[in-house]
């Protein structure tokens, strides 16, 4: 797993366990909804940063016997576990808050603690977005942003870009809401930050869960990979066609790829044995992702037949 992951990590960390102290304290002695529910999101996202961490230290385990592919898609169920966890708690819980509070007439103590409180919260969260942001800057390469999230395989980059964009958004609607809360005298406001806030965490949440949905279940490697590979396979003159290029991720860092390929008729069966030796050697060596390669030897009318669905018993 790269070191870029971890430090993402990390500096959320660190930072949401600062915040989400300061805005339970603030939620506290002043009675805000829109506090409490900025406590609870900034609690729900610091262990989310405890299990993308320990699904990080999971992926690194070796292969055995029980997974002979590794244990790299422990990274994916883990970040489907905390999108899991923002929507049923941090989504949940802040949509109940607010509901339960509209139409209190309870007012707010002590409104410039909460001021304060967010203000502290948005420097610390955008800290944390920034070194998401420039990590996923380096990682996306020339790659627009949405098809580098759509396209990415290393989920705990993009989680944690996420849950601090929800953040700093959940911050300003918390802001606005004390403030008008404040303002009118009229508590609804904080209660109608609270849910809100809740929507948000709860968009973000359905985001992340169908982004981490493809990678968990076994998504390909992304298409000028798998175009390499062909160019890479055609170019041996023992190879008369490339059938199929089937390929997996099995962790950020990890593609299985199938090859089914036709050799020429002429060649004998050292000359193939050999050129699937080379062939291994030199996939690896452009794609170093790519840790396990199977080669099929096999015509495209039996690669094409494969295909085809099992005709109906009668």
């Amino acid at each position: 797993m790269s070191h870029s992951s971890k430090k993402v990590i990390y500096a959320a960390l660190a930072g949401n366990t600062l915040i989400a102290a300061t805005k339970f304290v603030a939620a506290a002695v002043t009675g805000s909804s829109a506090m409490l529910s900025e406590g609870i999101h900034s609690l729900v996202d610091t262990g989310n940063q405890v299990l993308l961490l320990y699904g990080l230290r999971r992926a690194a385990k070796p292969p055995d016997q029980d997974f002979p592919f590794g244990y790299g898609k422990e990274v994916y169920f883990w970040s489907f576990v905390v999108a899991i966890l923002i929507f049923a708690v941090g989504a949940g819980v802040s949509l109940y808050e607010g509901i339960q509070h509209l139409g209190s007439q309870v007012q707010l103590s002590a409104p410039l603690l909460n001021y304060i409180v967010l203000g502290i919260a948005f420097c610390f969260e955008f800290m944390a977005w920034f070194v998401a942001l420039r990590e996923f800057k380096q990682a996306k390469g020339k790659r627009g942003y949405w098809e580098a999230i759509r396209r990415g395989k290393d989920p705990s980059m993009f989680v944690v870009l996420f849950e601090d964009t929800a953040a700093m958004l959940g911050i300003v609607v918390a802001f606005a809401g004390v403030w008008l809360t404040t303002l009118t005298h009229n508590h609804s406001y904080d209660a109608l930050a609270s849910i809100v806030i809740g929507l948000i965490l709860g968009c973000t949440a359905l985001l992340l869960a169908y982004e981490t949905k493809g990678l968990l279940i076994g998504e390909s490697a992304n298409p000028q990979v798998v175009t390499d590979i062909r160019q890479l396979a055609q170019s041996y003159p023992e190879i008369l066609k490339v059938n199929e290029v089937l390929t997996m991720h099995m962790g950020p860092q990890y593609i299985l790829v199938n090859l089914s390929v036709e050799f020429v008729d002429e060649a004998t069966t050292v000359e193939i044995e050999q050129a699937i030796a080379r062939l291994d050697r030199s996939i690896k060596a452009a794609q170093p992702a790519v840790k396990r390669l199977f080669v099929e030897a096999e015509s495209w009318v039996k690669s094409a037949a494969s295909r085809q669905p099992d005709a109906p018993t009668q």
